[in-house]
């Protein structure tokens, strides 16, 4: 949208994915950002945190930035919870067999992982120190693939976002979307969920449309949540096809560029200390 639009217009929904956006990739929550995100709320303006990471790891930055009681969307939209106190509002599950065979099929060394609600994951070999919280159980491929899921995560430290995507390609599944990550790690949930559809439930039931929302994130996985959104912002440090998708490219995470975006609809905040919160997608 062009700017005579903006010059009438104000937020009245904000959306924000954490990492990279509102947190640093190694979970640092800076205390100018908390200010920022806060003033947000105080001015009676919902704050939805619209993330790839589990329930179980957005809730530590709900509760750093002190949101009133409202909705969160996790797990890249195939999990809407109302929090506090803790309700699974909605989920979007499928079958992933065919999904951990093609996987291990064309990258047998990648470590799977499905998502349990609110509390941890399955996994199929570890993963990363410090990737994963909550409650981890390890299991064979076959128990892994056995039970309807919300996502399946595939990592592997060991090869590039750029392989990724090229195994994302190969895939050929249908039934479920992909989102590659700023590494090599790849979300494969059901067919036709993102953000932006979880944004739709949320955002409908506040009473508001998606011409309302301001939107601002930085990965691959926020695109349709930035097109989707009445203004979509992507951080400085996005890749090509996420700036191109965004109505407008604040600076980068370092130089505050979300902080920049949130106080030029709600003022200005004071600098300070930052915090350190657990960096799992």
């Amino acid at each position: 949208m062009n700017n005579s639009y903006y010059a009438d217009w104000k937020p009245r929904v904000v959306a924000l994915d954490i990492d990279g956006t509102i947190v640093d990739h190694e979970g640092g929550l800076p205390e100018e950002m908390r200010r920022a995100i806060r003033r947000v709320a105080m001015a009676g303006v919902p704050v939805v945190l619209t993330t790839g990471r589990s329930w179980h790891a957005t809730r530590p930055v709900f509760e750093a930035l002190e949101l009133p009681p409202g909705p969160a969307i996790s797990s890249n939209g195939a999990v809407v919870v109302q929090f506090p106190p803790f309700e699974v509002i909605q989920t979007h599950t499928f079958d992933p067999s065919e999904v951990v065979e093609k996987v291990l099929r064309e990258h047998p060394t990648a470590a799977l992982a499905a998502e349990v609600v609110g509390t941890g994951y399955r996994i199929t070999q570890p993963f990363p120190e410090g990737e994963l919280h909550g409650d981890i159980e390890l299991v064979t491929p076959e128990e892994l693939a056995g039970s309807d899921v919300t996502r399946i995560v595939v990592r592997d430290p060991n090869s590039s976002d750029a392989e990724f995507i090229a195994l994302a390609d190969k895939l050929g599944l249908k039934g479920v979307s992909y989102f590659v990550g700023w590494s090599a790690w790849l979300d494969i949930a059901p067919a036709g969920v993102s953000k932006a559809t979880g944004l739709t439930k949320v955002v409908s039931e506040l009473g508001f449309t998606a011409a309302d929302v301001l939107a601002i994130g930085d990965g691959r996985n926020d695109i349709e949540m930035l097109t989707w959104a009445g203004r979509g912002v992507a951080v400085g440090d996005a890749c090509a096809d996420v700036q191109a998708a965004a109505d407008h490219v604040t600076g980068t995470f370092a130089e505050g560029g979300t902080i920049a975006e949130l106080e030029r609809w709600f003022g200005r905040t004071r600098a300070g200390a930052g915090t350190r919160l657990a960096a799992i997608v």
